[in-house]
């Protein structure tokens, strides 16, 4: 099996996607991961039998920290890590245990349009009012900043006739369904190289 945590504070439509597309696969959705635990991706992710673990800067209750987290998931013997909506900074301690194992969807064509506070409705908007012709999803390594990892992949789409920050949403996600989980699986095959400054995805 090849073993997905996946990280979620929003309606998880790309947690989904994912499900959706492996549902017959080695690939699996090991557990779910959230700051917010009244996000209707932990409901999907309980509907589906995944188990959740809320996470945060200290310990409560029903929240664990990330030095927990790096345990919990080393124990699950986690293959690859997906930010899919989640909108917390990810701690340069848990990035440096899980080395090239974490990686990014940010709704934008990297590296414009991204950066702290750029996610979900603001990234369109903005995107809108550049008066760009096209824009798409990006895929990215997760490191110490915003949206500055090393892309991995990346799909554009002509929104040169929109008429609205919205319709750029709508078109993007749609790519983002396919973009995610085509790179998940070049990971489970193995098929993802870095050479120097460079992420090449092999046939």
């Amino acid at each position: 099996m090849f073993n997905l945590a996946v990280f979620v504070s929003g309606r998880g439509s790309n947690l989904e996607s994912i499900l959706n597309y492996f549902s017959e696969s080695s690939i699996t959705v090991k557990v779910v991961i959230s700051n917010k635990p009244d996000c209707y991706a932990v409901k999907l992710a309980a509907e589906n039998n995944i188990e959740c673990i809320f996470v945060g800067k200290a310990e409560t209750p029903k929240f664990i920290d990330f030095e927990r987290l790096i345990e919990k998931l080393k124990i699950l013997k986690i293959d690859l890590i997906v930010l899919a909506g989640y909108l917390k900074k990810i701690p340069d301690e848990f990035i440096d245990q899980f080395p090239n194992k974490i990686i990014n969807i940010h709704p934008a064509l990297l590296p414009s349009f991204g950066g702290k506070g750029m996610y979900g409705a603001n990234v369109h908007k903005a995107v809108f009012n550049s008066s760009a012709k096209v824009s798409g999803a990006t895929v990215h390594f997760v490191n110490s900043s915003y949206d500055e990892g090393k892309i991995i992949a990346q799909r554009v789409i002509d929104i040169s006739k929109v008429r609205s920050p919205e319709e750029i949403a709508e078109k993007v996600l749609k790519i983002e369904h396919e973009l995610l989980p085509f790179v998940i699986k070049k990971f489970e095959e193995g098929k993802v190289q870095l050479l120097g400054s460079r992420v090449y995805l092999k046939n």
